[in-house]
């Protein structure tokens, strides 16, 4: 069934970046439309406290940060829908939004799809994630003064992340499956030349063990020789890549080689009309912070371009 109204701006995603950006286009007194498949705060709900989002010195709990974002965004009259995108065809001036049950079309598209870390998908790993595993250094280092933490990954994003941490643990211990770091040399002397960081190199995690209390340490298999050992420790990081969630995103619309969204500074894609926002696209930080800023700048500048084309 096709709706035979099309709307200014239809944002696909419910996280940091789209609510913020269905808030802005709303307050703009746009005809906005935000889907979601899940709930509202994506990614964010990963986390059970936020302690990094500006104007809560005392850090927020991260369902709580995602209720308030959507109410302030509901409250300006953004209209959402619970549906899961099909398909795009993003070709024509009119963009059309393909569902299961109607296909929608807006002048204007905001993709906020966002994006996921890889999974070493061992046991403990979901039952204790915001409990002591994690995705993001920068979130949560500061839950972990003066403990002993583990990074899994040899990469830069890793040895970047296991650098930072010092700043904060008392003793970051790097997993690599790897004889060699993959990390640029520049990075892995950093790595080196720190007295916080330990190496433990040719070994993979097979089990994360911990409580509800949290995380206490990380069972380890030597790939030379098979030998298991324990290594206690209150947090994990993980740092094993992370893909973007783009599988309903057309070809016509750049992208870089791991699948991220190309954009200008302001939001604008290689597609006349199609904005994107949040960690859907190409940049250097992933952060709630940054996901609203990209998704107010997207909202702006999808009214600019209303404004000029229609």
């Amino acid at each position: 069934m096709t709706e035979n109204s099309v709307y200014d701006v239809i944002i696909i995603g419910g996280g940091p970046a789209g609510l913020t950006a269905g808030l802005y286009a709303a307050r703009a007194r746009l005809n906005v439309l935000l889907l979601e498949q899940m709930g509202f705060g994506g990614q964010l709900l990963t986390y059970e406290k936020v302690d990094n989002y500006p104007g809560f010195p005392e850090g927020i709990g991260a369902f709580g940060l995602a209720e308030l974002i959507s109410a302030q965004a509901l409250r300006f009259g953004l209209q959402v829908r619970n549906a899961e995108v099909l398909s795009l065809d993003l070709t024509d001036k009119i963009k059309t939004i393909i569902l299961a049950d109607s296909v929608l079309r807006a002048r204007t598209v905001i993709l906020a799809t966002g994006a996921a870390p890889n999974k070493l998908g061992v046991k403990g790993e979901t039952e204790l994630t915001g409990r002591g595993v994690s995705y993001c250094a920068v979130c949560d280092a500061p839950f972990y003064r003066d403990q002993e933490v583990a990074v899994v990954g040899g990469g830069d994003t890793a040895i970047e992340e296991a650098v930072y941490l010092t700043k904060f643990a008392a003793k970051v211990h790097v997993v690599h499956r790897r004889e060699r770091l993959r990390a640029t040399p520049v990075i892995q002397e950093k790595a080196f030349d720190n007295e916080k960081i330990s190496f433990i190199l040719c070994s993979v995690v097979t089990e994360i063990q911990g409580s509800r209390q949290g995380v206490c340490g990380l069972e380890l298999r030597d790939t030379r020789d098979s030998a298991v050992s324990v290594l206690p420790v209150s947090g994990v990081f993980m740092f094993v890549g992370i893909k973007p969630n783009s599988k309903i995103i057309p070809p016509v619309v750049e992208r870089d080689e791991a699948g991220f969204i190309c954009t200008d500074k302001e939001m604008a894609t290689s597609v006349p009309g199609v904005f994107a926002a949040g960690d859907i696209r190409v940049k250097a930080l992933r952060q709630i912070v940054t996901a609203v800023g990209d998704g107010a700048t997207a909202a702006f500048n999808a009214g600019r371009y209303i404004e000029s084309n229609f």
